[in-house]
Parts: C-alpha cells; sequence; structure tokens
C-alpha cells in the first residue's frame, strides 16, 4: 500500500496516508453525526455534531497511527528495518523490511499493537469517566466513551489468532518456536487468515441477503482483505525461503541487449520485434558506453508516428535516476519492494558502473516457479514426493 501524503517522521519512521484513509474519515464521521451522537445527546445542533464527530474521526485515526507505531519502534528494538507506516481504509500498515530474528521477537513485535490500542482503550475510558463526574458536555463524554471502545474493539479483533492479524503474528511465532520451521509457521498462520476472511465474507453477505442489513458489506470487504493479505504473506514466505541470499547476479538477465542514445525511434522500431529489438525494455547507452536510461516500447508508443524519425532515443527515455538501479551482489529479496514498486518493473544491474544485466519481476517469478533441487530444498523438505 503506496502512501499519497507524506506525513513526515515519527520517532524516526516515515509515515504517510493513502487517499483512501478519506473513506474510513467520512464513514466515522457520517456514523456519528447522523446516528450515535444524535441518538443519544439529540437537541444539539447539526454544526455541533459534525464538528464533533470529524474531530473524533481524526483522533480514531491517531490511535491507529500509535498503533501501528507501537509495532515500529518496538520491531528497530529487534532489529528489524522498517521503510515506514501508511494508514488507509482499512487501518494501518508497517512495512517491515526484514523478519523478526527469532520467535520471541516476533512475539514482542506482534504483541504490543494491541497492547498499546487496549492501553489507549482504558486511558481513554478513564478520561470519559472523568469528565463525566465534572458535568461536561454529554456529548463530549459520549465521543470519548466511543473512541475507548473502539480502541478496546480493535484490540480484541487483532488479537485474533489469523494473519495478517497481529494475533495471526503471536500464532506464528508459538507455531514457529513449537516446529522451528519459519516457513512452515507462516503456512499455518495465513491458513488461519484466509478461513477467517472467508468467514466473515459469508456472514456478511449472509447478513445483507437474509437479514437485509447492509452493514454486513463492512466485514465481508474486511474479510475479503484478509483472504488477500494472508495469500500475500504465505507467498511472501516462500519467496523468502527460495530467494534467501541470492544474489541479482544469479536471477538477472545477463548481456542485454542496449539501445544508442542517439539513435531515432524510427531507426529502433525498424529492428524490431523480429529483428535486433525482441524485448520491450531496453539500457540506452551514451557515446562512452555508460547507461544513462532505459527505453521502453511503451514511451516509443506515446511518440507520435509522425516524429518518430526525427526524434532520438536520448529523448523518450527514462532517464536513469528514475529507473531502479542494483549491483550483481544485492541480494534479490533486498531488491525485490524496489522492483515491484517501479512503474517499469525492471532494474539495470551496474557493476562499477558498467552494465552486466537486467533484471525483471518476470525473471524473479521464474526463479520462484523452477522446481527445487537439492541445493533449493525448502525448510522442512525431506527430499522428492514419493
Amino acid at each position: 500500500m503506496n502512501e499519497t501524503l507524506s506525513l513526515g517522521r515519527i520517532a524516526g519512521v516515515r509515515v504517510g496516508l493513502h487517499w483512501s484513509v478519506l473513506v474510513i474519515v467520512a464513514l466515522v464521521t457520517v456514523v456519528l453525526a447522523r446516528g450515535e451522537f444524535p441518538a443519544a445527546h439529540p437537541g444539539h445542533s447539526a454544526v455541533r455534531y459534525w464538528a464533533l464527530a470529524l474531530l473524533t474521526a481524526v483522533v480514531f485515526l491517531v490511535s491507529l497511527l500509535a498503533h501501528e507505531l507501537a509495532h515500529a519502534v518496538v520491531a528497530r528494538r529487534n532489529g528489524v528495518q522498517v521503510d515506514g507506516i501508511t494508514l488507509w481504509m482499512l487501518g494501518g500498515a508497517a512495512r517491515l523490511h526484514s523478519e523478526a530474528a527469532t520467535p520471541a521477537a516476533e512475539l514482542r513485535i506482534a504483541v504490543v499493537g494491541p497492547l498499546t490500542s487496549l492501553l489507549a482503550g482504558g486511558v481513554l475510558a478513564g478520561v470519559a469517566a472523568a469528565l463525566g463526574a465534572l458535568h461536561t458536555s454529554g456529548l463530549v463524554v459520549e465521543a470519548v466513551a466511543w473512541l475507548s471502545a473502539i480502541n478496546i474493539l480493535l484490540a480484541v479483533f487483532n488479537a485474533l489468532p489469523a494473519a495478517p492479524l497481529d494475533g495471526g503474528r503471536l500464532l506464528r511465532a508459538y507455531l514457529w518456536h513449537r516446529t522451528g520451521d519459519r516457513l512452515r509457521a507462516t503456512r499455518g498462520a495465513s491458513a488461519a487468515g484466509r478461513a477467517l476472511g472467508w468467514f466473515m465474507v459469508l456472514t456478511g453477505f449472509a447478513a445483507v441477503l437474509f437479514g437485509h442489513h447492509l452493514s454486513g458489506l463492512w466485514p465481508a470487504l474486511i474479510g475479503w482483505f484478509l483472504i488477500g493479505a494472508a495469500t500475500a504473506e504465505a507467498r511472501q514466505a516462500e519467496a523468502r525461503s527460495v530467494l534467501g541470499g541470492v544474489a541479482v547476479s544469479r536471477v538477472m538477465t545477463p548481456h542485454p541487449v542496449t539501445v544508442a542514445e542517439t539513435a531515432t525511434l524510427g531507426g529502433f522500431l525498424a529492428e524490431g520485434p523480429f529483428g535486433h529489438y525482441r524485448h520491450s525494455a531496453f539500457p540506452v547507452l551514451a557515446a562512452d558506453g555508460s547507461v544513462v536510461g532505459l527505453l521502453t516500447v511503451r514511451r516509443v508508443e506515446a511518440t507520435p508516428a509522425q516524429a518518430r524519425a526525427s526524434t532520438t532515443v536520448g529523448e523518450v527515455m527514462r532517464p536513469l535516476d528514475e529507473v531502479v538501479v542494483a549491483a550483481p551482489g544485492e541480494p534479490v529479496l533486498d531488491l525485490l519492494p524496489r522492483l515491484e514498486a517501479s512503474p517499469v518493473r525492471r532494474a539495470v544491474v551496474l557493476d562499477g558502473g558498467r552494465l552486466v544485466g537486467i533484471l525483471t519481476v518476470a525473471d524473479v517469478t521464474r526463479a520462484l516457479a523452477w522446481p527445487a533441487g537439492p541445493s533449493r530444498t525448502r525448510p522442512g523438505s525431506t527430499g522428492p514426493p514419493p
């Protein structure tokens, strides 16, 4: 989940918002302003209901951020690099660059999130009680009490033993400790996540179809997200088991076909796709042989046909500073997140400034699909099937 708006750094962790976070702000605001607040404390102006509802929604986002920040801070203390935090429609996500080294570290990272939400819920409950004792406006007390309840609910839901929830990571830590096999533990937690997701999808749609409650769409949506996220987590674990310790040089396509910076697009098109240029992206070389960019067929197609005879490759290429650059000895797993986030989903591989290869997501996919040999036997595997 890529961020749309950066909020800078908090406690040294990059924090951003995805545009879909507006959905949860709008949903919480409407539910409180049109339903919860008027029902509990009628007689106030619409402006007051809406203003307090919007403020409550923003504070709710802050509590979600505190939950994810707790994960990030503890992860860093346990030697796990944190790429950042993104808040989005269904909550927040702390992007961890690597995995915990031990089950104990995994447990510490996972448990701190629900504990933070539970603590926030307890503190807010105390604040609501104190405000009530001081005869503060009942509407304000209602808002604080709602925030207390939603944080406690968030803690309980996240503690469910199903990936990618925090409880799923606790389950993985337990299975990892019991079996000594991280991959097997991840598969178990992911299977639990998919089961919970399907349960929420089916019960949500059942509520809509048989109970005529549109509110059932919300758990169905969350369940669908859980299914996808749990499946993705299992795939990432499989990728780590296969690609762990594998260098870019072993997966890349060596000696890629290049195109000169001064070549015209007309000349380029005349030699493809059945001639010299058979691919869809090509490193671009300057006169001295250095790499200066990457030319994609999509960029060529975007150039008007009548201008291609006089337009050079250098004029339409993607400059090197906009292209992912890797070293041949770099671990593929470290490069993969940057590769997937790149618009062209390719990396130019340079060794001391000299072009030695190109790596695409398709190259990584082929490596993952290749049958495991003796040197690539997955953890827990004892050999070929009988």
